[in-house]
């Protein structure tokens, strides 16, 4: 649900009237919403309260955001606990490379730069992540 920057209210004023959009923000993941006309619920993190849109650019996310749940850089939504599993987060991205590699000039670039950023720091995590595993099995 759309609601004020660090509260649980929505983004309409007293009156019901929408607020500026700098105003708001999505509950679920902070990012700013949007409250021209109405109180937003459709964030794509898809914990807004809304429902999620399904487009590329969202499937790319959710598979970048499970990754990172995998590499225990991110709680586990259902658990609200922190967990690792290196082996599930190299599939995920293994898969994001290999969809990079398969859609190859056919992405936007929105598209192609959240993709090429999302590997490269997933990389990096999953590199960080087998160095804390070996080192703690030393």
């Amino acid at each position: 649900m759309c609601s004020e920057k660090n509260s649980d209210v929505s983004c309409k004023d007293d009156v019901n009237q929408p607020k500026d959009a700098e105003d708001c923000s999505c509950q679920g993941c902070g990012s700013d919403c949007s409250c021209e006309d109405e109180c937003s619920d459709d964030c794509s993190c898809g914990q807004g309260g809304g429902e999620m849109q399904v487009n590329f650019a969202n499937y790319l996310m959710s598979m970048a955001y499970q990754a990172m749940i995998f590499l225990g850089e991110l709680p586990n939504p259902a658990t609200g606990q922190t967990e690792r599993n290196i082996r599930q987060a190299k599939f995920l991205i293994d898969t994001l490379a290999m969809i990079q590699e398969k859609t190859r000039g056919n992405l936007s670039q929105e598209e192609e730069a959240f993709l090429s950023t999302s590997l490269g720091e997933l990389r990096t995590k999953h590199l960080e992540a087998v160095e804390k595993e070996k080192s703690g099995k030393n």
